[in-house]
């Protein structure tokens, strides 16, 4: 038996007795699963151990660990990133030959490689959405210091967010950590990622997923303007008339509809107190998130909880109207949840429901419902709504478990590097 070391955030119990003294790629173990997954440099294996996925890359202990801190620390950054679980260091085989180390992470549940939405059921105008979700992450994590480095729609994984994509990286191996990046820094960065997605939207149009008259190269250069939008809405100061300090609040507003909050303020006074400068020095993502968690306690992407914030709105107002005085909204959040929210869940057949989050489950409903209604010039209904969609749209979906491969001996799992 070969040696090792494993240290994981929490109990790994159930991870104690995979075979660490071999290679990964020699691993033959009837917890191996198959989920969908972009390509990567290294080998890299999925294993299920009580209802959990994790996905295990081989690398050299010194990226392993650099790659363990990146992760961890842009997760506190609160930057949508992959769960860095663990690590597996000090290898060796029972020969006592050294093996590289390994890099545990938890598999992102619903998500998908790039691949598999151009593939499977696509959202409209899907090339634009993806590059408006890199665009986010990208000024996400330079506000934060971090430096990809190796940006690519292989090394991102997406989640369906009400009707946009939400990104979260997977592979930082070649990002970097600094206080603050230069400009220089950041336009770096966006240029390796925007001759990657090219060369990965060719491969996608050489396999015939997408148009011969689309242009890769043209539509990876979006990327850049939809990033610099961003990046000065953020950060960029402002200059107004002391008689307009009214703008101040708008651009708050303006910051928060684009789901970041505002943590420090600098005003201060230019040309004798004749202008404002306004300077916006931090913002945190997920202002709609942390609003939906504090009324529901529902954990969602940032488009949906806009969604349900709005829904709830509705929902209270129209309360309101109907018994002709003021409702506290967390009372009528309650409400919301108990005979909205999971009352339109309750009706989705069991067996169908966990083909995706629920948050994103009663979006669609509700879309589904305003297009019904909408084709038949009235409102169709709730009970209507949902047998629709479940029959026409939810029934054709695939299912969000993993398929296990009970019998991986006369099955080869694949093994994908660059």
């Amino acid at each position: 038996m070969g040696n090792y070391t494993i240290t994981t955030l929490g109990t790994a119990t159930e991870l104690l007795d995979l075979p660490f003294d071999k290679p990964l790629e020699e691993w033959n173990d009837p917890r191996l699963v198959q989920v969908p997954r972009g390509i990567s440099r290294h080998v890299v294996r999925f294993i299920r151990a009580h209802n959990q996925i994790y996905a295990i890359k081989e690398a050299t202990e010194r990226y392993v660990m650099r790659e363990h801190h990146l992760l961890r620390e842009l997760a506190l950054a609160s930057v949508p990133v992959v769960d860095a679980f663990g690590t597996v260091v000090d290898r060796s085989d029972h020969e006592g030959h050294r093996l590289d180390g390994l890099l545990i992470t938890k598999h992102l549940p619903y998500s998908l490689p790039y691949r598999s939405l151009f593939t499977e059921r696509s959202l409209p105008d899907l090339r634009s959405r993806l590059l408006d979700a890199l665009a986010q992450l990208f000024v996400r994590l330079h506000l934060t210091g971090f430096f990809w480095g190796d940006c690519s729609l292989s090394n991102t994984l997406f989640r369906r967010d009400a009707g946009a994509l939400a990104a979260y990286l997977v592979d930082a191996e070649t990002g970097e950590s600094h206080p603050q990046l230069s400009r220089g820094q950041r336009w770096h960065d966006l240029t390796i990622a925007t001759e990657n997605i090219a060369g990965e939207l060719m491969d996608l149009q050489a396999g015939g997923y997408l148009s011969a008259d689309d242009d890769p190269i043209e539509t990876a250069q979006g990327l850049q303007p939809r990033y610099d939008q961003l990046w000065a809405e953020l950060t960029d100061d402002e200059i107004y008339p002391t008689t307009e300090s009214y703008r101040i609040e708008e651009r708050v507003r303006r910051l928060n509809s684009l789901g970041f909050d505002v943590s420090e303020i600098g005003i201060r006074t230019e040309d004798a107190g004749s202008k404002l400068r306004f300077e916006t020095h931090i913002v945190e993502p997920g202002h709609h998130q942390r609003r939906v968690y504090a009324l529901t306690g529902l954990r969602v992407q940032e488009n949906q909880a806009r969604q349900i914030l709005s829904d709830l709105a509705r929902f209270r107002a129209k309360w309101i109207e109907g018994v002709e005085h003021d409702i506290p909204e967390d009372l009528a959040a309650r409400k919301w949840l108990d005979e909205k929210f999971y009352g339109v869940l309750s009706m989705v057949p069991p067996e169908l429901r966990r083909r995706l989050p629920d948050a994103e489950l009663f979006w669609e409903i509700a879309e589904h419902r305003w297009l019904m209604s909408e084709q038949l010039g009235r409102d169709v209904g709730r009970q209507a709504a949902v047998e629709d969609y479940v029959k026409t749209v939810l029934s054709k979906l695939p299912d969000a478990s993993v398929r296990v491969l009970t019998d991986p001996i006369t099955e080869e799992l694949p093994v994908i590097r660059e």
